[in-house]
């Protein structure tokens, strides 16, 4: 990881380098000509300094080179590009506050009265020269320390930590055939597929996270189906970066002659391979696989099982021939660990007093076979006694570490994490927004198994993730290692910090932050200690932390935001949500580098002048709740639009926002949006707010809430540069708006759509149906009329829906054919229902429905039709 710090300040450097800036520091330095002269020359040194250790240390990656030498090379880099990326930060604000109000005049100022807690440029300028020595030290010292150690041929990556044997999960550490549990389906489905009639060449894909059993299960299929084909191979792919590596080492499984592998070219062994495969019918296990595209397909029925920890690698393969591997369910976990824990015991039965540890064991392990035969195996030669299993179940993750018997865990878990990191996947590339880049990040990790997509939003864009248990303690460890950040949890006691930590998060805070804890390095301070006390962080951290860019607070007993944030003149990220803070303080307009502004369920919605000159502002989210059951019209209160908030031109997000008449008019400024919920909006508003709409080129997200029930929102003007993926209105609507231009030229586009209080008298359905791409529909109060109807292909793609508030509706029939992929119905508040053709039968898909607030005939007579296949299903009937 700490390739990653290094690239970052190489970064910065890049910045402060560019331009003009470096000439304009000169004429703010002191009356040293060397260190005028110094300054530029040594930033640019430092840079190419680093973008060889940078190169360097992927380098380390890939050829496996580790030990202590290498470990405590590595901590002094890091050590000192830490240093240097604070130098930068320093650097980059004092100039650029220069810069704001004009260079002399600034620069006397400062003089006379300068913050405490700057460098001055001339100390700045020494820093960076001092930092220039010590980084050609160290490039000395890793010439004479480093490189010699490591003069021999290149190790595996997989060998990374050890230089021991790699780890062939598919071979060392496969279990016997009675010892398998929980993959008869999986195995059953494997055995179909390579012996199925099609005698093409058929490529199957077995994928699934780290240590799942993949390799396991292939393994088992491979011995003893083998025989059925004419030759067979295992390759582990994960231990070679090279191609030819791959095909010289399916020569030596397929070709048992004395064929010479090891002097001829990369070409020579295809030719060999296709040579020896041409009129086989033959069988080829790729273990951990990218490619496969020089197997030939000589219609012998001939077959390639791949395993796989990313989706993206397993669609090479058809869609009858993927197979995920699941974690273990409870039982089967349960079931497996006590075959491997209790081997000579009768039925491998677990003693009683052990019950309870053997179960945290096996729910830390979370349905991971790898962890459970490992974790069992070594439970096996411990004494059957509690203090012994409690003492190894409160070290589990030091024993991964540690343990000889369980490195290979380790390993595996990290692999995907490691390969992440050589491959350079965090560097920027093209044009994306920061955002964009992000998302991509998150889906990246999904793909390589190391994050578990929990819940996706109705257009499949993720919304919430998990980290296996044992995937996340060794994230932690690993984070604690490299000092890139720390979880500080004081519950059993004083939590030891290192000095260079960037990153704290707070799960549990009783005793107030002790003095361990080393704040003047942090980079991002979250608080999820709700209960945490004031004084604990106030003086201590906020203090200290000067080089602060995220700071998350949310959920706190906080009224004021506290004067030493004012320091904070790195600060990007500032959420406060579910605080009570009251006002936004003067100072909060001198944090130039803040993005992100969150202060959203608080006691604020103004703003102090000159808040306009937070330029580098990226999301705003203000509102204050006003009714927790959001039920009323209007159940929260918006910002008020201060002046100059048109010219905050690097805006995405804006929410949520009352509309003025000068701030409509001047809203099409802000032409980077691409979420806005805009309120109190009256009739009178809606001609100029359409136009200041149509100026905006990266639109995607639009809420708006009119005045009042009574007041009309109009639409006819409405034009979109870009089509719309959510749209929200809250308000009175004119009969016909739904057959107005906009939906009919921007509605296909549409992927949720809230309608609430708009009184249509006609029923909206049959118009929605219209709006082919629709994933989520949700009707609050919008519709006066007393039935919906569904009919057949109506809705094909939506998955959730929401009727609510619908007092004068008595009817809702869903047609057979209708809504097919619905997966979540919530019907709420509609008393008046009384016939109940609802078609539930016909909703396969369903898996939560919802019908609360409801008469109780309603209940008993919609629970006759058949609910069974429903997963989940909440009742809440009227008056209870």
């Amino acid at each position: 990881m700490v390739e990653v710090a290094v690239l970052l300040v190489i970064q910065k450097i890049g910045i402060a380098v560019a331009g003009g800036t470096l000439k304009l520091a000169k004429s703010l330095l002191g009356n040293d000509p060397e260190l005028q002269m110094a300054l530029p020359e040594n930033m640019k040194l430092v840079r190419n300094e680093l973008e060889l250790i940078h190169a360097f240390l992927k380098g380390i990656g890939r050829k496996g080179w580790g030990g202590e030498v290498i470990e405590t090379w590595i901590r002094q880099v890091r050590r000192l590009a830490y240093d240097m990326e604070d130098i930068v930060d320093q650097f980059i604000y004092v100039v650029g506050k220069h810069n704001q109000k004009g260079l002399w005049w600034e620069y006397g100022k400062k003089q006379i009265k300068k913050p405490r807690h700057l460098f001055s440029l001339d100390e700045i300028a020494s820093e960076v020269n001092r930092i220039n020595r010590e980084l050609k030290q160290l490039s000395e010292s890793r010439d004479r320390w480093v490189i010699p150690l490591n003069t021999g041929a290149d190790i595996p990556l997989a060998n990374f930590e050890t230089g021991q044997e790699p780890y062939l999960p598919g071979y060392e550490y496969s279990v016997n055939d009675e010892e398998l549990v929980g993959i008869d389906k999986n195995r059953e489905t494997l055995i179909k597929s390579l012996h199925s009639e099609d005698c093409s060449l058929r490529i199957i894909a077995v994928w699934g996270m780290g240590g799942i059993g993949k390799s396991t299960l292939v393994n088992n299929v491979y011995h003893n189906e083998g025989s059925n084909f004419d030759c067979c191979a295992w390759v582990c792919i994960s231990q070679s970066y090279k191609l030819e590596d791959v095909w010289r080492n399916m020569l030596r499984d397929l070709e048992k002659s004395e064929f010479d592998t090891g002097t001829v070219n990369c070409a020579e062994l295809i030719v060999e391979l296709k040579k020896i495969l041409d009129k086989k019918k033959y069988l080829i296990i790729l273990d951990d696989v990218w490619t496969a595209s020089v197997l030939v397909d000589n219609g012998m029925g001939s077959r390639v099982i791949i395993t796989t920890r990313t989706e993206e690698v397993a669609s090479i393969a058809e869609y009858d021939c993927k197979i995920k591997v699941e974690p273990l369910n409870n039982h089967d976990a349960w079931s497996l660990f006590c075959r491997k824990a209790f081997p000579k015991i009768e039925n491998y039965n677990c003693p009683p007093e052990l019950h309870q540890y053997g179960m945290n064991i096996v729910e830390k392990c979370e349905g991971l076979p790898l962890a459970i035969v490992a974790i069992g195996s070594i439970m096996s030669l411990k004494k059957k006694i509690i203090k012994d299993w409690r003492v190894f179940y409160n070290q589990l993750i030091w024993e991964l570490h540690n343990n000889e018997s369980l490195n290979h865990v380790e390993k595996i878990l990290n692999l995907s994490y490691t390969l992440w990191i050589a491959e350079g996947f965090i560097e920027q590339k093209g044009v994306c927004s920061l955002e964009d880049i992000a998302e991509s990040y998150l889906g990246e990790l999904v793909r390589r198994n190391m994050l578990q997509v929990v819940k996706l939003n109705s257009f499949d864009r993720i919304q919430c993730v998990r980290m296996h248990d044992l995937v996340r303690e060794l994230a932690i460890f690993q984070s604690r290692k490299e000092c890139f950040g720390i979880t500080y949890d004081d519950t059993h006691g004083v939590i030891q910090v290192a000095l260079d930590t960037r990153r704290v998060s707070v799960v549990q805070c009783n005793k107030g932050v002790k003095p361990s804890l080393y704040p003047s390095r942090h980079r991002t301070f979250i608080s999820f200690d709700t209960s945490m006390t004031i004084s604990s962080w106030y003086s201590f951290i906020l203090s200290e932390s000067k080089y602060l860019t995220v700071l998350d607070l949310s959920g706190l007993l906080i009224e004021d935001i506290p004067d030493s944030i004012e320091k904070l003149f790195n600060l990007r990220y500032l959420c406060l949500d579910d605080t009570n803070v009251k006002e936004l303080p003067k100072f909060i307009t001198k944090l130039h580098s803040l993005q992100t502004l969150s202060l959203e369920r608080t006691q604020t919605l103004n703003f102090p002048r000159g808040f306009y000159k937070l330029k580098k502002l990226r999301h705003l989210l203000i509102w204050k709740l006003l009714d927790a059951t959001y039920r009323s019209f209007h159940n929260r209160e918006p910002m008020e639009p201060f002046e100059g908030l048109w010219n905050l031109k690097e805006l995405q997000t804006l929410s949520e926002v009352r509309a003025t008449k000068v701030f409509v008019a001047k809203l099409g400024n802000l032409s980077q949006l691409k979420s806005l919920s805009i309120t109190h909006v009256r009739s009178s508003h809606c001609a100029q707010l359409c136009y200041s709409l149509s100026k905006m080129h990266h639109l995607t997200k639009l809420h708006r809430r009119a005045s009042n029930e009574d007041e009309l929102l109009l639409l006819e003007d409405l034009t979109l540069q870009n089509p719309l993926e959510k749209l929200e209105l809250t308000g009175r609507l004119t009969e016909g708006t739904l057959e107005s231009p906009f939906f009919s030229t921007h509605g296909h586009q549409l992927l949720q759509l809230e309608l609430s209080w708009c009184h249509l008298i006609e029923s909206p359905v049959a118009w929605l149906s219209e709006l082919s791409n629709l994933t989520e529909l949700r009707l609050t109060a919008a519709y006066t009329g007393q039935q919906l109807n569904f009919h057949r292909q109506w809705f094909q793609k939506l998955k959730n829906i929401v009727l609510a508030d619908l007092p004068q509706v008595n009817q809702i029939c869903i047609h057979e054919g209708a809504l097919v992929n619905l997966e979540s119905l919530h019907i709420d508040r509609l008393k008046e229902l009384q016939d109940v053709p609802i078609g539930i039968e016909f909703l396969s898909s369903v898996k939560e429905a919802l019908f609360t607030r409801m008469r109780s005939d309603f209940v008993r007579n919609l629970q006759t039709r058949k609910l069974n296949h429903i997963p989940k299903v909440y009742w809440s009937t009227q008056g209870k």
